[in-house]
């Protein structure tokens, strides 16, 4: 398969949907040869909420590179940030990283990254060739993001990468990252999100998000509500393993990244560096943090429009934040759309005292909410704030940056990533495959 082809047969793997669960990452890990053998895995370990089942699990798959660092991270905001932070840091004191994200904006090679550069479409045509043919009569088929997971670490094997940063796609226990054995796992703030899958309290999102604390493994954690305190300490104290909160912001030098907020991400990515057992000096730290790039997250992309992919409800407070810390009092005409299977009054609410209109739009996303019913939430949240709809992308960027006020694009990734594209000039995700 050429590149187009590969994901094109790679999105369509998304008809098997969301499976949480290890069994065939672990198959799939195994039959690549990125790891050493096969873990035992309790069946009965595998159901939601069983937090006792999986934290008896004894080992977790080791990467045939014994050599290599793996940096694991979860939670629910500010994982790509601290990512991000990580790997930067990490290439500043001259260490080769690999960096596997998700979701991606505009392209699906920003997922796998190693020392920065995305990888090649050659590579992934053949990573997914060959992956193809090894699965082909696999029941359960592997997921998309079990295939995506697999061609990271295959190729972060190839490389010769010494430092993997690993962001979980959901939750934490069952996300296919965690199948393998880490050398620290991070835990960002816990909120909530994805509570179809996680659950429907801080409790239950968090004893997702703390699987992937492992035996005698040390965890950094940035600081937590009380209950998701709480779980985290009992789980690393069930695997006997090293916890350290950080309390503390990074304030010695600037981070390329907008946001008070970012200060607190940056002192997890550096603990979680030093958990790790890499050494680094203030001066190389500062050229990590002031090279950092992360796209969606309060991105300035012109003195008159911000894109930020704030897409749940604490992550829309936060951008509510870093808009004053950056704007004062000044309001924005916010495009706004959201997936419906999110928390969209809550988002409205937390962006209402930031806007002075809301353009609302259709994005090339099935699971978002259609613009009608998003008027209907705003009407009812704010009935005196205007808005107006429009039936592009494109018409809405193109018409509010014909006003006098700032823009903020906002309310989903998705959307992010469908925007930045239009201003780029560049295919979106979704054309990617079919061009």
């Amino acid at each position: 398969m050429n590149y187009r082809e590969a994901l094109a047969w790679l999105y369509a793997t998304q008809r098997f949907g969301i499976k949480l669960g290890l069994e065939n990452i672990e198959r799939l890990l195994v039959v690549l040869s990125v790891v050493e053998g096969r873990a035992p895995r309790d069946r009965s370990s595998m159901s939601r909420g069983n937090g006792e089942a999986s934290a008896s699990r004894s080992s977790a798959l080791q990467l045939r590179s014994r050599s290599s660092k793996v940096i694991h991270v979860a939670g629910t905001n500010g994982k790509g940030s601290v990512c991000a932070m990580i790997d930067t840091i990490a290439r500043a004191a001259d260490h080769r990283t690999g960096l596997f994200t998700s979701p991606h904006l505009i392209s699906f090679r920003e997922r796998v990254r190693v020392n920065g550069e995305m990888i090649s479409e050659n590579d992934v045509a053949g990573g997914l060739t060959e992956i193809r043919a090894l699965i082909g009569d696999w029941d359960p088929h592997p997921t998309f993001f079990e295939i995506t997971t697999g061609l990271a670490l295959q190729h972060f094997q190839k490389t010769r990468c010494e430092i993997l940063v690993l962001e979980t796609g959901m939750g934490g226990r069952l996300d296919a990252t965690n199948a393998i054995q880490s050398s620290v796992s991070v835990i960002t703030p816990i909120d909530f999100d994805h509570e179809k899958w996680l659950g429907h309290s801080i409790v239950e999102i968090a004893k997702e998000k703390a699987g992937i604390i492992k035996p005698r493994t040390p965890v950094v954690s940035a600081p937590q509500r009380p209950e998701a305190e709480a779980i985290i300490r009992q789980r690393a104290k069930g695997c006997d393993a090293p916890l350290q909160f950080v309390n503390d912001p990074w304030t010695k030098t600037k981070i390329a990244l907008h946001g008070e907020h970012q200060k607190m991400n940056a002192a997890v990515a550096i603990a979680a560096l030093q958990a790790a057992g890499m050494t680094a000096s203030d001066y190389t730290i500062a050229r990590g943090l002031e090279s950092v790039e992360w796209a969606a997250r309060f991105q300035i992309w012109d003195e008159r429009v911000v894109i930020d992919g704030a897409h749940n409800p604490a992550s829309a407070r936060i951008l509510a934040q870093t808009w004053r810390e950056e704007f004062g009092n000044e309001r924005a005409t916010i495009l706004l759309a959201i997936l419906r299977d999110k928390n969209v009054a809550a988002i409205v609410e937390a962006l209402r005292p930031i806007a002075s209109q809301i353009v609302l739009l259709q994005i090339r996303s099935e699971r978002a909410l259609p613009p009608n019913e998003l008027a209907q939430v705003i009407s009812a949240i704010t009935p005196s704030l205007p808005y107006s709809t429009t039936p592009s992308v494109a018409e809405a960027i193109s018409a509010a940056q014909r006003t006098s006020e700032r823009v903020l694009i906002t309310g989903s990734l998705h959307f992010a990533g469908e925007a930045l594209a239009f201003l780029r000039g560049e295919p979106n995700a979704l054309e990617e495959c079919t061009q």
